[in-house]
């Protein structure tokens, strides 16, 4: 049989015209579609500006410099993420400090940031990890106590929301990823959300070069700009957006209910959030039958797709050349060595998700 694959993306005759038709008008790079994604994002997330950019890693970067953050500053990130959380930091000269995570839910803990806060701490980005809201209001008020600039790093949480509202507008800036297999897509793509004008104005200098006006250029820059190509497909994506996660939250209920292995622990969700399973993440404890890299291959002779996200934690990666003893991140350390994500993506059909779980529960 064929592989149910990890992740798939969503594309249909709407996507394909909306490009068709950028294309057959001759202006391919950023444009009117840009600016047309970038209003009804902005509306989307409840923020006054949004500015769409190449990549969510650009635009982790962007937002860490339209907040001054340069050499000599720590900003605290959690250890427990994809690595452009922390290496967007040390792309501004900057210092990443992690912070350890909650086991349950895989996110940031608020008293980890209180206690990593130094004299040379500028900033905390704090990620919605796999779609589920962090505690923002613990990290936002510790920020706000310290005088820290919040980032949200809501890469991989499009739509999610916390108490009612939607993630991306809690924090000075939110970072968002338009990747391939993320819950939206531009194929790849970025965009910073914000409140502030002046950060807007800055974000705008920022991924064009420092260019205030034509070949006038007031402050180093990045060509760090959306194409029309990839607005345009965007725009169709977010108008499905809801639909999207909406399958996603049944998938991720109908797993959560028919999974029955001992030692297979399920996602946890925190009360007042509203999960959008970018992944689908068990943890594998030690009263699970296989070893998990046995179990991947069992997975894959079945025809079940699966992925390790992540299997190294960010304060272990070599880039960051960091004395780990002793552990200073443990919880994230176990979760790198236990979590494994099951197919989620919203063209999953019932007869899949059967095959899924009856597969998963046969195992001994």
């Amino acid at each position: 049989m064929d592989l149910i694959p990890v992740a798939r993306p969503v594309i249909g005759q709407d996507e394909i015209s909306a490009v068709t038709s950028v294309l057959e008008s001759g202006m391919l790079a950023s444009g009117d579609r840009v600016a047309e994604f970038e209003k009804k994002f902005a509306n989307f997330c409840g923020t006054t500006h949004a500015v769409a950019m190449n990549n969510g890693t650009a635009a982790l970067h962007a937002a860490l410099l339209a907040a001054d953050i340069g050499y000599g500053d720590e900003v605290i990130v959690p250890a427990f993420s994809f690595v452009a959380t922390a290496s967007a930091v040390a792309m501004c000269g900057a210092k990443p400090v992690f912070a350890d995570v909650d086991e349950q839910t895989f996110n940031i803990l608020p008293e980890q940031v209180e206690e990593r806060i130094t004299p040379k701490t500028k900033a905390v980005i704090a990620v919605h990890l796999f779609g589920q809201p962090f505690d923002v209001q613990a990290v936002q008020d510790c920020c706000a106590s310290h005088s820290l600039k919040f980032i949200e790093d809501a890469a991989q949480a499009h739509g999610a929301l916390y108490k009612g509202e939607r993630v991306g507008g809690f924090g000075h800036f939110g970072c968002f990823s338009f990747y391939a297999t993320k819950n939206m897509i531009t194929g790849e793509g970025g965009m910073v959300t914000t409140s502030e004008k002046a950060y807007n104005e800055r974000l705008r200098l920022l991924i064009n070069h420092g260019q205030s006006e034509k070949y006038l250029h007031t402050r180093l820059g990045y060509n760090y700009r959306m194409t029309d190509m990839s607005a345009a497909l965007g725009i169709v994506q977010l108008k499905k957006l809801e639909k999207f996660n909406l399958r996603r939250r049944k998938n991720a209920e109908y797993y959560t209910t028919n999974l029955s292995v001992k030692g297979l622990i399920t996602p946890v969700t925190a009360p007042g959030v509203s999960h959008v399973y970018h992944q689908y993440v068990v943890r594998l404890s030690g009263e699970f039958p296989l070893s998990r890299a046995d179990f991947i291959d069992y997975l894959r002779a079945k025809g079940i797709g699966s992925a390790v996200h992540y299997p190294i934690p960010l304060h272990r990666q070599p880039l960051f050349g960091l004395d780990n003893n002793p552990d200073p991140c443990p919880v994230s350390t176990r979760l790198a060595g236990s979590v494994l994500s099951l197919p989620v993506h919203p063209l999953l059909d019932q007869k899949e998700l059967n095959y899924i779980c009856d597969t998963i529960n046969r195992v001994k």
